[in-house]
């Protein structure tokens, strides 16, 4: 069974930092690529970051470069997303999703990104 599981999140102060991780299970870990996406209240999910397990190629969407890393760590099969200075506007349910690179690196917006897990809250305070 395919399994992404996400944790890391909590409250944190304007400018403060958090690790969220994307633990998985259930899949060949090299062969796909895992996205990290958002969800706030009342808005629609949007993709954050994305990560290619085989070849360690990332992507940022703008509002997140520079203040994100994400990284993994495929001996542990985990993905991991560093977020710095965080911004009161980064609140949002965080989820993690993985899509396999039969499809090459899908864009954040691929229908190809599935086995979403049940999301972690971070919430960043002024």
């Amino acid at each position: 069974e395919v399994q992404l599981v996400e944790s890391g999140g909590g409250l944190v102060q304007a400018g403060g930092s958090l690790r969220l991780s994307c633990a998985t299970s259930g899949f060949t870990f090299d062969d796909y690529v895992i996205g990290w996406f958002r969800q706030a209240p009342g808005k629609e999910r949007e993709g954050v970051s994305r990560i290619s397990s085989s070849d360690g190629s990332t992507y940022y969407v703008d509002s997140v470069k520079g203040r994100f890393t994400i990284s993994s760590d495929n001996a542990k099969t985990t993905v991991y997303l560093q977020m710095n200075s965080l911004k009161p506007e980064d609140t949002a349910v965080y989820y993690c999703a993985a899509a396999s690179d039969d499809y090459g690196f899908p864009p954040l917006s691929s229908p190809h990104f599935g086995s979403w897990g049940q999301g972690t809250q971070v919430t960043v305070s002024s």
